[in-house]
């Protein structure tokens, strides 16, 4: 059974998610402020984090930023009333994987969910990708955990950085369209959601490119979406 943490100011959110997650098969556990989520988040072992943004002691974006300092390999939902484009990109900023404006449907809630924690240490095992290792060309990577190696440096990547590439590598070469990495990683595909997957990978080109506003592995295909060359554009 997964296990998740809840974190919100509002009651009533915060104990309706509890129910219909529940409900779903998971086990709950709950936090209503900034500084209890980041304490519980750090002491115990969850297989995703729901964080609401306006929080008392700590807003959720700091929040998620010292979770990810020292657990990287943990999903981030996060759920929030605050939904501009700027907003969201700062939330990816600090590591979140999802995000979800409220108001919500819980359905999405549990779509989005379901597709995150495949992501998380357990999640690989149950669908068996624990153990495998990719390599091709000047990059390797390690589902175990959610490293990557180019040129033999070792990178630590978050869950979704690391789905990103996942899929790439298993495409490399291939110009991968985007409505087919946004259900590949996400598990569905919104193109209300473009902008998170442009924002991810460039948090993915700042980590395995030597110039992310050149990038030799990781470039776009126009009007496609992104393709992997493995062996860096130098040795084409």
């Amino acid at each position: 059974m997964y296990k998740l943490l809840i974190s919100d100011d509002d009651n009533e959110i915060r104990e309706l998610l509890e129910f219909d997650l529940a409900q779903s098969g998971y086990e709950t556990d709950t936090a209503k402020d900034g500084e209890e989520a980041l304490k519980k988040a750090l002491t115990n072992t969850y297989d995703l984090i729901l964080l609401d943004v306006m929080m008392p002691k700590m807003n959720g974006f700091d929040v998620c930023k010292n979770i990810r300092k020292s657990k990287p390999d943990v999903p981030i939902l996060m759920l929030t009333a605050k939904g501009t484009i700027n907003d969201k990109t700062q939330g990816f900023d600090m590591g979140a994987d999802d995000y979800i404006v409220k108001p919500f449907d819980i359905q999405e809630v549990l779509l989005r969910v379901r597709a995150l924690v495949r992501r998380s240490p357990a999640g690989k095992v149950m669908n068996n990708t624990s153990g495998e290792i990719l390599k091709a060309g000047d990059i390797e990577i390690f589902p175990d955990s959610l490293e990557a190696k180019v040129k033999n440096n070792s990178i630590k990547l978050t869950p979704t950085e690391f789905e990103i590439l996942y899929c790439l590598m298993q495409h490399f070469n291939e110009a991968v369209p985007l409505a087919v990495l946004l259900n590949e990683v996400w598990g569905y595909n919104s193109d209300d959601d473009v902008r998170m997957l442009r924002v991810h990978v460039g948090g993915l080109r700042q980590k395995i490119e030597h110039n992310p506003k050149m990038p030799d592995y990781l470039q776009t295909v126009n009007n496609v979406g992104y393709k992997l060359n493995p062996f860096g554009s130098e040795n084409e």
